[in-house]
């Protein structure tokens, strides 16, 4: 369990329970990779000293926090659209904090309800999709707000609806005005988008040098468009703090983020790679997603010292609505995952099933049930199927939310940021790199004819 200090509780029993047989794991073989793992801790710890990590220092440091919340002040009035452009990293944090956060039908919703304006995250270049939200916001953009998120300024999708999207603004407001509505978040001194900017003289914020795409939801990369549409940043980065407290701990058996690192990683080495996220909540079906990057960017290496490819897999799923697509393949499909189910105690809301048809028992006891709610047989749900893979031999933990707030999901982010630079201790990979992602944007610069490509770099005859 985690220490009292935080809300999030991390259950393990269904890891060490008996009736999984040799696919449990032993607290003999957590013991033996302990002092390991302790020793990890404590280079993190002295890296962290000397200015490494620097995600850790995010709740800390609350880099440009005064600048966003007065930025915020001077837009948030005006603004009924915000549209943010950004792919991977700058572009999935702010979509889970939306999600967790705010109503499912925040867009659909009139001004006098919601936080502040309608949030669009053009997280692709599908042009259909893409032309259907220049639809919504139609000929007149004034009351439209434009956030372009790229370090560098050459990640080929941001940057080309960035110049559409530019375009547009111009035609829609004038050369002299169109900054107005334009704010673009960016690296501090370098790259393309920063020089844009400087010479542009648009409105901006820092992307920190020393924090990659993947592990900034907590910086200026998602408190502004969370701001913006009414989150409270200050109790998402208090709850990201507390839990700093509690994975920099030097006890990895009190350590959950060690904890949940061990686990994964001796499941790992044992022929479970598959790693399932399943929340049984939708406002928390997107942290999966976030989550699903971070485990995959960072751990999926070639590493170096013996040439070989290691990292695990992580998949994301739904509960309840994944027992009706996936369940049959995770219980008697390979018997190569471990499940990381997330579960809420209190919803901010929840709606009575009532009794009815009292001479059909397969309707009635829904109503009757102690537990007759929405949540409360979404609850049933997920001990249900906690049990049904128990029973399958199916290994799986819990971390359970008392409820979904600013504070519980910023001691999320900052748990699972966490177990990152762990695990890449243990597999001897830099889990900060992402080596593997340059060939494919190097093949899109040949295609799309960018300079200095126009050779590609590997044989593409066949």
């Amino acid at each position: 369990m985690m220490s009292t200090d935080v809300s999030l509780k991390l259950d393990t029993q269904y890891i060490f329970h008996p009736k999984l047989g040799p696919h449990g794991l032993t607290q003999e073989q957590i013991g033996e990779l302990e002092p390991r793992v302790g020793k990890i801790l404590q280079e993190i710890a002295e890296e962290r000293a000397r200015g490494e990590h620097g995600f850790r220092e995010l709740p800390h440091k609350k880099p440009q926090l005064d600048e966003i919340k007065q930025m915020v002040a001077e837009l948030h009035d005006f603004a009924e659209n915000l549209l943010v452009l950004g792919i991977g990293g700058s572009a999935l944090g702010n979509i889970a904090l939306q999600t967790a956060l705010n109503p499912s039908t925040y867009n659909l919703m009139p001004r006098t309800l919601r936080g502040g304006p309608r949030l669009f995250v053009l997280d692709n270049i599908d042009p259909v999709h893409f032309e259907a939200v220049m639809q919504v916001i139609g000929d007149d953009w004034s009351e439209t707000l434009v956030n372009v998120i790229t370090k560098s300024g050459e990640t080929a999708e941001t940057s080309a609806q960035f110049l559409i999207v530019r375009d547009r603004l111009i035609h829609a407001l004038g050369k002299d005005e169109f900054m107005n509505n334009l704010i673009v978040t960016t690296d501090t001194e370098k790259g393309t988008m920063r020089g844009i900017a400087e010479r542009e003289g648009y409105r901006s914020l820092i992307m920190p040098d020393d924090v990659g795409g993947r592990f900034s939801v907590l910086s200026s990369v998602g408190l502004f468009s969370a701001l913006m549409c009414g989150i409270d940043i200050d109790e998402l980065l208090a709850g990201a703090a507390e839990m700093d407290q509690v994975v920099s701990d030097p006890n990895p058996l009190t350590n959950p983020a060690a904890r949940i690192a061990m686990i994964h990683y001796l499941y790992d080495q044992s022929g479970k790679p598959m790693h399932v996220m399943m929340p049984y909540s939708q406002q928390l079906r997107d942290l999966a997603d976030w989550y699903r990057q971070l485990w995959a960017e960072s751990l999926g290496k070639i590493r170096g010292n013996d040439n070989e490819n290691v990292g695990p897999t992580p998949i994301k799923a739904l509960g309840a609505t994944d027992q009706h697509s996936q369940l049959q393949l995770y219980r008697e499909g390979p018997n190569d995952k471990v499940f990381t189910l997330l579960e809420v105690g209190e919803f901010e809301c929840d709606s009575i099933i009532p009794q009815a048809f009292e001479d059909v028992e397969t309707l009635n006891y829904l109503g009757r049930s102690s537990e007759g709610t929405l949540g409360g047989l979404l609850a049933a749900e997920k001990k249900a199927t906690q049990l049904a893979l128990r029973e399958s031999q199916r290994p799986s933990l819990t971390i359970h939310f008392p409820e979904v707030n600013a504070r519980t999901v910023g001691e999320f982010i900052y748990l699972y940021e966490s177990v990152i630079p762990i695990m890449g201790k243990l597999y001897d990979i830099n889990p900060y790199d992402q080596p593997a992602v340059e060939l494919g944007k190097q093949l899109t610069f040949h295609f799309m004819g960018l300079k200095d490509y126009e050779e590609p770099p590997i044989d593409i005859d066949d």
